[in-house]
């Protein structure tokens, strides 16, 4: 008989890691909490408007790539791609915006307007980030790490300086560039990984080679047709998804995997497997799913760890276009720091935040009907914020009204569907921790081997993978997560490991 796994939700990690389990000749079932696949990456459909109520950015498509291939397919049938002559618009309190094109020369010119030099410098910077990203490609993500001298190899010893590992990412930007908005421009994306450019570490600067150099694009059907794709690509191997299934409890036995319950429909069902891998949140696994003496780690780490933000968003379908968008827009407060500081250390809602404004129907047909715009409004925030709907309903409106005036735009009198998904809805839906969107933050002391173990220590037949361990957040990360996971889980199921 096949040997059979269990795998704990259906996002990215959860749908990427059935699937390769599948190609290793497992039978695999996902249980999924939802009505319908794609975790954090669902599509919300009303009145002609699809959103997608999670990731938006699309880079890094060799991952994507390379992890098709591992089945003799090619991604392009299961989804198409679009790559963006225009990466993103940056909106600067007190400042003109500027574009960011696929024209890495015009970009140059771009930076050369901010201060006299800087063309050249972020060649430099780029060239750099090349390097970083590579090695990083190479040497540091697709491994797993059990003992900190696998992370601390050769490599990182004898290169360590020119990665940057061991300094914050806003001092080293700091040596290429004075002008606040180019640094600004090369510090944003910390935001997507769960961290502040004070906390994360220069090697991440690596991003920055991603969208300015090496391209930005966006899947036909949008976000959620990976989704759709990898759906098929599991139904191809065998996968089976049980949709509307929340595990309750993970059982064990003198510490090995005994059965897992779960609520179906208003039933209690047990189910039993040679091996779990919780895709699904792992605080949440830790705290509820587990006996406190079986949990990976105990609740003082989980309330001790840098969790990374929450995120304020309002999904708008508006009845008219707005021409002065492109798909990607992000506006920056002069003193970004506050917003920062409104997260990080003063947990508090921001009072002059910046923000994130995809208008994907720009690009994607599917986003919106014809003449009309689809908005995706997204405010970095603190996890762990008193939620109530007054609290959301009043900063809504607060953030529409800052949206507008800061961009110059009219927003309000043409919206024609609005939904507002924030903090509670982030633990309700996915029972993340504190209602965290990412996750755990990218710090030094939670990056690599420093991240939760995809091994269970006290429970055999359990393990871990998505956005908690390494390499991270970001879709691109849970991909990589999955290929590094499911051979370890393989192995375990064929008395290997």
């Amino acid at each position: 008989m096949k040997k059979q796994v269990l795998v704990i939700g259906a996002g990215f990690a959860g749908l990427s890691t059935a699937a390769l389990l599948a190609k290793e000749g497992v039978q695999v079932t996902i249980l999924e909490k939802c009505d319908s696949p794609g975790g954090r990456a669902r599509l919300w459909e009303k009145d002609g408007f699809a959103f997608d109520m999670g990731p938006s950015w699309y880079l890094m498509p060799e991952v994507f790539d390379s992890y098709f291939r591992l089945f003799g397919k090619e991604r392009e049938h299961y989804y198409r791609l679009n790559k963006l002559k225009t990466h993103y618009k940056v909106f600067f309190e007190g400042q003109d915006p500027v574009t960011i094109t696929s024209d890495f020369e015009a970009t140059k010119k771009v930076f050369e307007g901010f201060e006299s030099g800087a063309g050249k410098k972020l060649e430099a910077y780029v060239a750099n980030s090349r390097y970083k990203y590579n090695t990083a490609m190479e040497d540091f993500l697709y491994r797993e790490y059990r003992h900190i001298f696998q992370f601390l190899n050769w490599r990182l010893m004898t290169e360590g300086l020119r990665l940057n590992v061991f300094q914050s990412l806003d001092p080293y930007v700091r040596r290429f560039f004075t002008d606040v908005r180019a640094r600004q421009i090369l510090e944003y994306a910390m935001v997507f990984l769960g961290a502040s450019p004070s906390n994360a570490p220069a090697l991440y600067s690596l991003m920055s080679y991603l969208d300015l150099s090496d391209g930005v694009y966006f899947p036909e059907g949008g976000m959620y047709a990976i989704v759709e794709g990898l759906v098929k690509l599991c139904e191809e191997l065998g996968v089976s998804i049980e949709y509307g299934t929340e595990v309750q409890h993970i059982d064990e036995k003198q510490g090995r995997l005994s059965t897992v319950r779960a609520q179906q429909q208003g039933q209690l069902r047990e189910y039993t497997a040679d091996a779990v891998v919780m895709c699904g949140d792992y605080a949440h696994a830790d705290r509820d799913l587990l006996d406190p003496q079986a949990a990976n780690y105990s609740r003082t780490y989980w309330d001790k760890a840098v969790l990374a933000p929450s995120m304020f968003i309002a999904y708008l379908g508006l009845n008219r276009e707005v021409p002065e968008l492109a798909h990607h827009n992000l506006y920056f407060s002069r003193d970004w720091d506050v917003h920062f500081d409104s997260i990080f250390k003063k947990p508090q809602w921001p009072d002059n935040p910046c923000f994130y404004l995809s208008a994907a129907s720009k690009t994607d047909r599917r986003a919106a009907p014809p003449g009309k715009e689809n908005l995706f409004l997204l405010v970095p925030t603190a996890p762990d914020l008193a939620d109530t709907d007054k609290v959301r309903r009043s900063y809504y409106e607060k953030s529409l009204a800052h949206v507008e005036q800061r961009l110059g735009i009219t927003i309000r009198p043409y919206i024609q569907v609005e939904r507002i998904f924030s903090q509670r809805d982030f633990a309700d839906s996915y029972h993340a921790f504190k209602g965290t969107a990412l996750g755990m933050a990218h710090t030094l002391w939670q990056t690599a081997v420093f991240r939760p173990s995809m091994r269970s220590k006290k429970v055999q037949g359990l393990f871990f993978a998505g956005q908690y361990t390494h390499p991270g957040v970001g879709v691109p990360m849970t991909f990589i997560a999955s290929q590094v996971v499911a051979p370890i889980v393989a192995n375990y199921v064929r008395g290997k490991a």
